[in-house]
């Protein structure tokens, strides 16, 4: 079965049986029970929603199917066509839309596809929110409106214009001081939505060369589309190559972002977070957030200004709400996703890689030179395959009492911290396997820890 319903949306694989695939009538039943709940929470107002897509192939199909739902039950569409989920994120607060679904398997490849569902403030909806959809699904309860009173459906045309627009006015974004750096920097857009949106902030950001690799939006994929350091040789021997001073690589809803310094080195994912929030908190000091399963680096960058690190649960909808509780200042996720309530409350690349230009052309120093100057911390992640219908929620406990001493945080799942490092243990909601994410002051710690915790888990379950 490879449809996955859950409280964020519903992800798939293209064709197939209904019910266990992502088909015309799946995509239907859940836009309807995603419109059914829009209009429960907004009652009495006439409800509006904007759509987007990246540019897999199925996009074009689930777009069509999706506003023709909404518009059949008296729901209004913008249609950003092809966008970027950040890009429809600020859309539907500028556009005083009432929700916003953005049509995108993020790093999935070609053959899946998701509807990923946002409240009116351009926030994946919360889990209570998305539990209500699901009920509104699973018992079909919805009902469409009458000829008269059906919906519209317009173009949004400039909303990747507005989203660069609002970015370059960031007053942590200095545009004149990275005109004047003359950088050259490599693109690679995983033919999908990260050309459209990237080679125009980078002109308007005053990058001196842009190197385009795998910009046209044509969906074919030209490597696995999860910016991983395994999946990226291409791009960086293209940096090295052309003399660029930096290798930036999206995924295909470009709400994460992957760089590769000057030297062909990957800068790390965990790393991306980490520098960006270096230089905003270097201006402008505050509280930051990441999720329990980042880096600790970020900690150590936020006590360096006196500010206050916090830890959530894994999922943007948790750091999202931590950061708010906190009135954090930037905050997201060790997959490169950074999240600057200034401009918006969602993970956006686009802005991360304004901030990290700024940030190198201010210091006039390299990529792998800001790689340096942080705190060095070494992780794995591995995953550990379970009997089906084992008690996983028991296992983990389990394991947690191992370590009382060390008072395990079990927020989301169980984490460890240890003086020179932490492990972080989660079972999948999608398939029985435990996830082992450990880290260390040196890349031997972190595999000591993983051991020393794979070892106690594969006794328990013989």
């Amino acid at each position: 079965m490879t449809l996955i319903k859950s409280i964020s949306g519903i992800r798939g694989t293209i064709g197939g049986p209904v019910g266990d695939n992502l088909t015309p009538i799946d995509i239907v039943r859940f836009s309807a029970a995603y419109g059914q709940w829009l209009k429960k929470r907004h009652a009495g107002v006439s409800c509006k929603v904007v759509i987007g897509r990246d540019a897999r192939k199925s996009g074009a199909m689930l777009s069509a199917l999706v506003s023709a739902t909404l518009q059949g039950m008296g729901i209004d569409v913008l249609d950003a066509g092809l966008s970027t989920t950040p890009t429809v994120e600020m859309a539907v607060e500028r556009e005083g839309a009432q929700g916003g679904i953005i049509l995108t398997a993020s790093h999935n490849p070609g053959q899946w596809n998701a509807l990923k569902l946002l409240n009116e403030r351009g926030e994946f909806i919360s889990g209570q929110d998305g539990a209500e959809v699901l009920a509104f699904a699973e018992k079909e309860d919805f009902g469409f409106a009458e000829v008269e009173a059906l919906g519209s459906v317009q173009e949004l045309e400039d909303a990747i214009e507005s989203h660069i627009d609002a970015i370059v006015q960031l007053p942590l974004v200095d545009t004149h001081t990275i005109a004047n750096a003359n950088l050259k920097v490599v693109v690679d857009g995983v033919n999908s939505t990260g050309g459209l949106a990237l080679i125009p902030l980078l002109e308007r950001l005053g990058v001196d060369e842009v190197i385009p690799m795998y910009c046209e939006p044509t969906g074919e994929f030209p490597h696995n589309p999860e910016p991983l350091p395994e999946h990226l040789t291409e791009v960086s021997a293209k940096v090295v190559e052309s003399g660029a001073d930096l290798g930036i690589v999206v995924d295909p809803d470009v709400d994460r972002l992957a760089l590769i310094s000057e030297d062909g080195t990957m800068f790390g994912e965990e790393y991306t977070l980490v520098a960006v929030a270096d230089y905003v908190l270097s201006r402008n000091p505050g509280n930051t957030v990441s999720n329990l399963s980042s880096s600790r680096a970020l900690r150590d960058v936020t006590r360096k200004y006196n500010q206050q690190y916090r830890a959530a649960a894994v999922g943007e909808v948790n750091v999202v709400e931590a950061m708010k509780h906190s009135n954090a200042v930037i905050g997201g996720e060790g997959n490169g996703g950074i999240i600057y309530p200034e401009l918006h409350y969602g993970r956006d690349a686009m802005v991360g890689i304004a901030l990290f230009l700024s940030h190198m052309a201010r210091s006039g120093k390299t990529a792998s030179d800001l790689r340096k100057a942080l705190p060095a911390y070494y992780m794995t992640k591995r995953k550990i395959e379970l009997k089906p219908g084992m008690d996983v929620d028991a296992l983990l406990l389990t394991i947690k009492d191992s370590y009382k001493d060390l008072e395990p945080n079990t927020t989301d799942g169980v984490k460890i911290d240890f003086e020179d490092g932490w492990v972080h243990l989660r079972k999948s909601n999608t398939e029985p396997i435990i996830r082992i994410y450990s880290e260390g002051i040196s890349e031997s710690k972190a595999i000591q820890l993983a051991d020393e915790i794979g070892r106690r888990i594969q006794a328990e379950i013989g």
